[in-house]
């Protein structure tokens, strides 16, 4: 009876292995159904996603041509990281020359610019080349900046704050070979690029109202004798104080008058011999030029000197006829088409000057610093020279058309002229000579009679004299 039991015993016990086969197969094929489930679930999700996504795409797309933007692949994160634009909302200060109506065009640059780079606020603070040299070295010295750009005529300056380690280096930040022959190399040092070139004044000649010449049947001169008649008629008609009203400030308005009857007398030639030093003041052509300028100062064609800008008021008021002047001249007249110039008879070269900006090495906002200063050298110069500000390009992507239209008409006379632009001679040497310069032509317009005087300061204080 035992062999039986022992086979009933062993095919229950496979009977139960089955089952429990049996039950453990079920388990697993019920559980990869429930696992088929969920993965379906999850890829129905996934192009449900993709549609979602596919949908938001095509409604970029659409804005996009309806703003008139490009309509091609989406910017993704990747590619909004590569474009240069500053990153984190920032606050730039700005020091500039400009003040009053000037002040006023250059801030529709620099609204411009806010309005295109959102992220960055500027603040204004004018101040004059005179008083940025002055404060700003001795800041720079003590390791701090006022401002992150600083714009000024005085490119020497920056050049010398650049060789004392002040300034970043900006080389590769413009394409060099779009700009005004040699207006870039007044700010290079070492071969290398420290400022920007913004826009260019240029000191033509004597400016007039059309009305008043036609009033009085005046005309142009053509020689110098005719000049000297024309001073005469300008003298005899009522209520005129003085034929050429002399504008003063710190003295460089005095200074353009000066260099314009150089330029008239000597040609280009000889400004750029006296910036260098090649020509001494006291040198005999230059002391001839100088003695027709004391003669008509003598002789009351010239006024004393007044401040500048209430020069211009009373200028326009006809208290006086003439007035030498910068090109800015035209945006602060009342009505600039009733304006004409004149340069002396037989003028080759007018001076054409350009306010430069840089970043002083002690920024925190360097990134934000370096994107406004490619705009100031490029899209900026073409918002400012279609103000009323009297400037004309330094960069060549500006077009004539571009121009405040009494500017197109100046700058068309200059081109007929034929005339060359010179470097301003105050502002090339620069330093304290430059301030001397002023001083001793004040003395000359209120003193002629001193000439000699004044000829052998200038002579012995410039930097390339021995006395120097």
């Amino acid at each position: 009876m035992e062999a039986p039991r022992s086979l009933a015993i062993t095919a229950g016990l496979l009977i139960v292995v089955i089952l429990i086969s049996l039950f453990s197969y079920l388990s697993i094929t019920s559980r990869i159904e429930s696992v088929e489930q969920s993965v379906s679930s999850v890829q129905e999700d996934i192009s449900e996603v993709k549609q979602r996504i596919s949908g938001i795409e095509q409604e970029i797309k659409g804005i996009k041509e309806a703003a008139g933007g490009e309509t091609t692949t989406p910017v993704t994160e990747t590619e909004v990281k590569t474009e240069t634009v500053v990153v984190e909302k920032v606050t730039l200060t700005v020091i500039g020359p400009w003040s009053g109506k000037e002040q006023e065009y250059f801030m529709t640059v620099l609204e411009k610019f806010m309005e295109e780079n959102p992220n960055v606020t500027i603040k204004y603070v004018p101040m004059r080349a005179e008083e940025v040299a002055r404060t700003l070295s001795v800041q720079f010295e003590a390791g701090v900046t006022p401002a992150d750009v600083v714009i000024t005529p005085w490119a020497w300056w920056i050049v010398e704050m650049a060789q004392k380690g002040h300034v970043v280096e900006v080389t590769g930040l413009i394409n060099e070979d779009e700009y005004v022959g040699g207006i870039l190399d007044n700010v290079k040092w070492n071969n290398k690029l420290w400022g920007v070139p913004f826009t260019m004044w240029l000191k033509p000649g004597f400016w007039y109202k059309k009305s008043f010449f036609a009033k009085h049947g005046l005309s142009e001169p053509n020689s110098w004798e005719e000049f000297l008649q024309l001073l005469d008629q300008i003298k005899g008609i009522e209520g005129i104080k003085n034929p050429i009203v002399s504008g003063d400030s710190v003295g460089w308005p005095l200074s353009d008058v000066t260099e314009h009857f150089i330029i008239a007398f000597g040609g280009p030639e000889l400004q750029y011999k006296l910036i260098t030093g090649e020509v001494s003041f006291t040198d005999p052509q230059v002391v001839e030029i100088f003695e027709k300028l004391a003669m008509l100062i003598e002789q009351g064609y010239f006024s004393e000197p007044i401040e500048w800008t209430s020069a211009v008021e009373k200028w326009w008021a006809e208290e006086y006829a003439l007035y030498f002047m910068g090109t800015w001249i035209t945006g602060m007249v009342e009505d600039p088409n009733d304006l004409a110039f004149f340069p002396l008879p037989g003028a080759r070269g007018v001076v054409g000057g350009t306010d430069y900006a840089f970043i002083p090495k002690y920024t925190e906002n360097l990134e934000a610093a370096k994107l406004l200063l490619q705009y100031l050298a490029t899209d900026g110069q073409a918002v400012h020279v279609s103000t009323p500000a009297g400037k004309v390009p330094t960069w060549l992507g500006v077009s004539v058309d571009q121009l405040w239209p009494p500017m197109q008409g100046v700058f068309a006379k200059i081109k007929e002229l034929n005339m060359t632009i010179v470097p301003d001679l105050d502002d090339t040497v620069g330093g304290d000579w430059q301030v001397l310069f002023w001083d001793q032509l004040k003395l000359l317009w209120v003193q002629p009679d001193r000439l000699s005087e004044v000829l052998e300061t200038l002579a012995s204080q410039h930097p390339a004299s021995a006395g120097g």
